[in-house]
């Protein structure tokens, strides 16, 4: 506990006092946001803000990490390093896009399949490496079972040692471009997606330390809900890099809210849904991502729907413009009520989530 709420803490402090200093340095560098030309009319004002701040969100949560880790003693697990791995892997992708836009000057970075291809890349070794290092117990970080609040008897491996490796390491490559391109999608107004991230990653949170304490392998676990127990590796290490990363999110929404001084960036947005996706790997909680990540889901849900409307009908739209929260804005709503609302249908999916959750091992 003590180690999650130093996690924490640290984070937040570095994202919150040392933004300022990063938005000097990217105004200093021209590493300005460029806003679409068919997007809100209203938005064009935000041109040349401050982006990358994904770059403050990933230090900020090295920084927290590893420092906690110093202060208390505890030892670095490889499933926290999983997670770290996922997130500046993906944000390097990120960069790379962010980096392209600012050169060429336009809004457009990588195409979209070359930033598929970066993050399935990422996800194969991450998926590769989770599949290893066991624990003393013989647990490694991820199974190859699909899992909801805990592993299914569905175990990809009944179909062989190397059809159910190639599933496995799809299935991964899935939840990990799913959720890191529908934190990118729902990244379009000040502080939303910062927001519903900081919503999912405390879940995560609350999730991973519930593990712990109900641990097959911990010593607190009671005779009598033994058999409730979960069989996840480093449980308490997952819940403090989920503290860690909503730390350095709380820190960086004080600069990214209506007025932003700075964005997320692909840098940020990538990041975080790669982190999202690898701590539901981690805890066995993959399918629960539909709830954690429900405002994501509905983002990037309005995006599909739009599209394949629009081709079916040649030319008809559900929406005014997608994702959803422009569509709003264009019904004259103002961006922070927006904003705020959207935050309150990911707080009530998050915490469906959590619920579900706990609902299940109520009634194990």
């Amino acid at each position: 506990m003590v180690a999650l709420l130093t996690a924490a803490a640290l984070s937040m402090a570095f994202s919150l006092f040392l933004t300022p200093v990063f938005v000097k340095l990217f105004r200093k560098l021209q590493w300005g946001q460029f806003i679409r030309d068919d997007g809100p009319k209203s938005h064009h004002a935000k041109r040349g803000t401050a982006t990358m701040g994904g770059i403050v969100i990933i230090l900020a949560t090295l920084f927290g990490f590893f420092t906690a880790m110093i202060i208390t003693g505890d030892a670095i697990s490889v499933s926290a390093l999983l997670v770290l791995f996922m997130m500046v892997g993906l944000g390097i992708v990120g960069f790379i896009d962010d980096f392209t836009k600012t050169r060429k000057q336009r809004s457009l970075g990588l195409t979209g399949w070359a930033k598929v291809f970066g993050q399935v890349v990422v996800a194969v070794i991450f998926g590769i490496l989770a599949i290893n290092f066991p624990s003393a117990e013989g647990v490694t970080p991820a199974s190859t079972a699909i899992s909801v609040t805990r592993d299914l008897p569905l175990n990809l491996m009944i179909l062989g040692p190397v059809i159910g490796v190639v599933l496995y390491l799809l299935w991964t490559s899935f939840l990990v471009t799913a959720t890191s391109n529908a934190v990118n999608v729902t990244d379009g107004l000040d502080g939303l997606a910062t927001g519903a991230s900081i919503l999912a990653f405390g879940s995560y949170v609350v999730i991973g330390f519930w593990q712990y304490n109900q641990s097959c392998f911990g010593a607190s676990i009671a005779d009598e809900v033994a058999y409730k127990c979960y069989e996840v590796r480093d449980p308490l290490a997952l819940a403090i890099v989920a503290a860690a990363i909503a730390g350095a999110l709380v820190g960086f929404l004080w600069w990214n809210t209506s007025p932003a001084s700075i964005f997320l960036g692909d840098t940020g947005s990538l990041a975080l849904g790669g982190a999202i996706a690898a701590l539901a790997i981690l805890t066995r909680t993959e399918l629960l991502l539909v709830l954690i990540g429900g405002l994501f889901v509905i983002e990037t849900g309005s995006v599909i729907v739009q599209r394949g409307y629009f081709k079916l009908t040649h030319g008809k739209r559900i929406f005014r413009m997608s994702p959803i929260h422009h569509h709003f804005e264009l019904k004259g709503w103002a961006e922070v009520t927006v904003v705020v609302r959207f935050w309150i249908v990911g707080g009530l999916l998050a915490a469906a989530g959590v619920g579900t959750f706990y609902l299940e091992w109520i009634l194990r």
